[in-house]
């Protein structure tokens, strides 16, 4: 970022600072080696803004910033690190979650074996897309039927190296669901999952049943955002309430399918057990071990295996 730069955006930032501060949190920038450091502000001498109600300004300050991709702490909370992440997406930042480090990815085990894992992910996606294409245009004629509103649903989850990105699902919940998740799931301590959760619709439950609201996840496989098997995507909401030794867990590259869907899915709600599974499959991880739990997953979805 040019002097001009910084000066200008300290202005305005200061600026916007004084007159909405006394009611918004204040963060701490820095800029350092071409990104930015989002924290909470301990300091009142240091440089600090407020996110204002118009994202419009963050939006524009992030334009206007040399800096290529974001970071931001865990202890900003679920709803400021959305803002963040919205306002990067629509500034064309990518943004990440400061995460301790991890050795022990497949990734790191074996170049060759890894190349190989991906180039399978976006073949096989590919391919997948192709065949099923008449059923998901059938779906979405059913979706805008019988549920009027988007077809497609979009959340922010913690991908490969704790990158955040847009999953794409089928939408199976009344419109604005998202709105409602923290009063429908209250003080539920593990995975935020309801058997009986009031937002799904009869058409929603039913793609929910045979996993077919995750179909559109074949995309994020072909962006690279996500592979045919590994770990489990969490959702914001999850990836903050774990240990900081399960966060490690959250630098690998995320699946459509894994142990945790093969093994127990729905049945297993508890946060750090699920995160063991997935540990244990990166740590073991094998070309041989992703085309069983891809053979496995066929059986799981035509049974109804734990979804909900």
């Amino acid at each position: 970022m040019t002097i001009s730069q910084n000066l200008l955006l300290q202005t305005r930032f200061a600026q916007e600072q004084k007159r909405q501060a006394y009611h918004l949190p204040e963060y701490l920038v820095k800029w350092r080696q071409g990104q930015l450091f989002i924290k909470l502000s301990q300091q009142a001498n240091e440089y600090n803004l407020s996110i204002i109600e118009d994202k419009q300004f963050l939006v524009e300050c992030l334009k206007n910033s040399s800096a290529k991709l974001l970071r931001v702490e865990h202890n900003l909370g679920e709803t400021k690190i959305k803002v963040w992440a919205d306002a990067s997406e629509q500034a064309k930042k990518v943004v990440f979650l400061q995460l301790p480090s991890n050795n022990k990815l497949p990734n790191n085990q074996g170049r060759i074996s890894w190349v190989l894992k991906r180039l399978i992910d976006w073949v096989g996606a590919a391919l997948l897309l192709l065949a099923l294409s008449p059923f998901m245009l059938g779906l979405i004629l059913l979706i805008s039927i019988y549920m009027p509103g988007p077809i497609f649903f979009r959340q922010w989850r913690v991908g490969q190296r704790g990158k955040l990105f847009q999953i794409i699902k089928f939408r199976t919940m009344v419109v604005d669901a998202e709105k409602l998740h923290h009063q429908v799931m209250g003080n539920q301590t593990g995975l935020h999952k309801l058997i009986d959760d009031p937002r799904i619709t009869g058409l929603g439950r039913w793609m929910r049943k045979y996993s077919i609201d995750e179909l559109p996840q074949l995309l994020n496989v072909l962006r690279g955002e996500m592979s045919l098997v590994g770990p489990r995507p969490w959702a914001l909401y999850d990836a903050l309430r774990i240990s900081p030794e399960g966060q490690k867990r959250l630098n690998a590259l995320p699946g459509i399918t894994g142990s945790w869907q093969i093994g127990a899915r729905s049945n297993l709600l508890d946060l750090e057990a699920v995160n063991r599974l997935d540990l244990e499959y990166l740590e073991s991880w094998s070309l041989l071990q992703d085309l069983k739990i891809l053979m496995l997953t066929v059986t799981k979805v035509f049974s109804g295996f734990g979804a909900y």
